[in-house]
């Protein structure tokens, strides 16, 4: 029998299936040959569990976003600070991502 991953949900604190939770990832940041930072750090949903970075793990679920958007949850987990626009295209996404499961 395989081994399921389990992840814990920002916004709840629960742990879950890592197929049941939307990762939110911090990409690495991109350095020239001098060690100075060209970019970088951009977050962004990862719908598809394999982008390259840090990944903070949120509920498909927009009450367990909102929780963990209100506490700075995945800010923490990041270790840095998520602008507001960004928080509204995550949200957006979320809720789409969202309408295409109630779709299928």
């Amino acid at each position: 029998m395989k081994k399921v991953p389990l992840r814990k949900c920002t916004g709840c604190s629960e742990m879950k299936e890592k197929r049941e939770l939307i990762r939110v990832v911090k990409a690495p940041e991109k350095k020239d040959e001098d060690g100075r930072v060209i970019s970088g750090g951009e977050i962004s949903l990862d719908l598809t569990g394999r982008k390259p970075g840090r990944g903070a793990y949120v509920c498909k679920n927009t009450d367990c976003f909102e929780k963990a958007r209100k506490a700075r949850r995945c800010e923490r987990s990041l270790s840095c600070k998520i602008p507001e626009e960004v928080y509204e295209q995550m949200s957006a996404e979320l809720q789409k991502a969202a309408e295409d499961l109630r779709g299928e």
